[in-house]
């Protein structure tokens, strides 16, 4: 039994009411797990036995910097040129599910909690070649290079071989923490994934705003979060996208812990011209 949500897919049967949390605001997205049927899945080309979820992409007006897709491989399944765009890098978390995963000609086998960092300057693959279905996040961004910093390298790790810490966790006592897949001292990296963990009752005491565009997907629990002006109920499986400057704070209430999965873009400054 995984501890992170995945979705199945199918449609809500006729009878079904229209009282779905669905919303697209200035400042956010919310998309609750529902919405994540059959009939809004996209494919790729140059992707075999294979569906995605779109949950963001760059939005004139809105978040800009990324998108975020859940990717549903089928058995014999996968891709070997995933990705269209030269300097893209990108982050994969494996949710249900296993797969392997090819960078710069070394196979890694992926199974739940996986990570995976693909740098803009790494060859990759991937296929399915188990009869269960595999669903992985799959984040994007174009990778920003600076002067006097190295493109960073493409690593693999699995969530279970880090310990949750971060700043907040030392001043709540581990009720609000991080699991930290990149050193947040490494300014090469123009964007971090992380999950974010609350204990029943953890909050996150003040309304964050701030420059960084978020992608948050609820991999376990619920909560009350603020989005903007809004306290939203929020559960397994939902989608939060937050512009840049949008308020945020966060409630868990419980019973079970609340975890997301995180993107921000870090390390550097705002373009001048748009």
């Amino acid at each position: 039994m995984t501890d992170y949500f995945t979705p199945k897919g199918g449609l809500p049967p006729q009878t079904t009411m229209h009282t779905s949390r669905a919303v697209f605001k200035e400042a956010y997205v919310f998309i609750p797990k529902g919405v994540l049927t059959d009939i809004v899945t996209s494919k790729f080309p140059n992707w075999l036995n294979t569906r995605a979820w779109i949950l963001a992409k760059p939005l004139s007006g809105f978040a800009q910097t990324f998108s975020q897709y859940i990717m549903e491989v089928s058995p014999n399944g996968g891709s070997t040129s995933p990705d269209p765009e030269p300097n893209a890098e990108s982050i994969l978390f494996v949710t249900d599910g296993e797969l392997d995963l090819e960078l710069n000609g070394k196979e890694y086998k992926m199974r739940e909690g996986g990570y995976a960092y693909v740098s803009s300057k790494s060859q990759w693959k991937i296929h399915n070649r188990y009869k269960k279905t595999v669903s992985f996040h799959w984040i994007r961004k174009y990778y920003e290079k600076i002067d006097g910093f190295e493109t960073p390298d493409s690593f693999v790790t699995n969530e279970k071989e880090i310990s949750p810490g971060g700043l907040t966790s030392e001043q709540t006592g581990g009720s609000w923490s991080t699991t930290q897949f990149v050193d947040p001292n490494d300014l090469s990296h123009d964007c971090h994934v992380n999950i974010v963990n609350f204990k029943p009752g953890g909050v996150i005491p003040f309304e964050e705003t701030h420059v960084m565009e978020h992608g948050l997907f609820v991999l376990e629990g619920k909560a009350v979060y603020r989005l903007n002006e809004d306290w939203i109920e929020v559960e397994a499986g939902d989608f939060m996208w937050l512009r840049s400057f949008c308020p945020q704070a966060c409630y868990a209430g419980g019973p079970n812990n609340f975890r997301y999965l995180l993107y921000k873009d870090v390390n550097r400054h705002p373009k001048l011209k748009l």
